[in-house]
């Protein structure tokens, strides 16, 4: 008879597996690195939100007035600053050209209700002049932006 190869014997036990074995799926899930990223992120935007506020520096006058209520569209806010310079939001605009962006404005907005600061130290003329170029763009519903805890008529501080 002749020689034959038995199975199971010679090279076929020589291969060895290089690697790892397979594994089995992992069925549990872990939250660990999830939790860290969150905490950072949260974080991160703490630490950002308050620098999102933008604004013109102005020295408001304080009066004894409470807080208007608001919309949920963002409040569009005029500003004159202490050197007579009028600004939409940031933007400055020249006021020969302020009815017109407002029009252009009130068309695209759903509430006629805007904001003006203006610097204690303007005077009164200048405020009602942008007043009035106010109501002439469109917006009726004027608010003026104040600071809290001025003096009363009464005479008593707050």
């Amino acid at each position: 008879m002749g020689a034959g190869i038995i199975p199971g014997q010679g090279e076929g036990t020589r291969r060895r597996r290089r690697g790892r074995a397979k594994a089995a799926p992992m069925s549990e899930i872990n939250v660990t690195p999830f939790v860290d990223v969150m905490l950072v992120l949260l974080i991160i935007f703490m630490v950002a939100a308050p620098l999102l506020t933008v604004g013109v520096p102005v020295e408001l006058p304080k009066t004894a007035a409470g807080a208007l209520p608001t919309d949920q569209e963002e409040p569009l806010t005029i500003t004159i600053t202490a050197e007579g310079a009028v600004q939409i939001q940031t933007t400055d605009t020249a006021r020969n050209e302020l009815v017109p962006k407002l029009r252009a404005i009130a068309a695209e907005r759903t509430t006629d209700q805007i904001f003006l600061r203006a610097d204690g130290a303007v005077p009164y003329a200048q405020v009602m002049e942008v007043m009035g170029a106010l109501n002439a763009g469109g917006f009726a519903n004027i608010g003026l932006v104040t600071d809290i805890g001025g003096p009363t008529l009464d005479g008593q501080d707050q």
